[in-house]
């Protein structure tokens, strides 16, 4: 089984790996950890090493608890939402497990909602965490 996790450095995505790591010991499961980086190569390079960083933070954490974990800095230009939808296609994720953050309405309109996209287009179950 693997169950990929979108991680961005907030509270609510710690808390998503805290859930996978809870799914992947109960299933024998690997943990795919997504970090998706809008904007492509205009990325700046310093928030680039400090995404690298974070995420290689978080494997050794999983790492340390004797689950499998790949993780994946992805820099593709799409927006984060789509990046994970074909992520777990392309890596064949059985589950896919993300934070949310409360929002007003008119906020989800103004800047979208990962979350929202995930759950309306992933072809796998979506476990979302707040």
């Amino acid at each position: 089984m693997k169950i990929l996790v979108g991680y961005d450095g907030s509270n609510v995505a710690k808390e998503a790996i805290a859930v996978a790591e809870k799914h992947a010991t109960a299933f024998k499961a690997e943990i795919i950890l997504v970090h998706s980086m809008v904007g492509g190569p205009e990325v700046p390079r310093k928030d680039f090493e400090r995404a690298e960083k974070e995420l290689d933070y978080e494997k050794n954490t999983v790492r340390d608890k004797k689950i499998p974990c790949t993780p994946i800095l992805s820099v593709r230009g799409l927006e984060s939402g789509e990046d994970l939808v074909q992520l777990a296609e392309e890596h064949k994720a059985d589950e896919i497990i993300i934070g949310v953050r409360r929002r007003s309405k008119v906020g989800k309109l103004i800047f979208g909602s990962t979350a929202q996209y995930v759950v309306l287009n992933a072809s796998c179950p979506v476990v979302t965490v707040k």
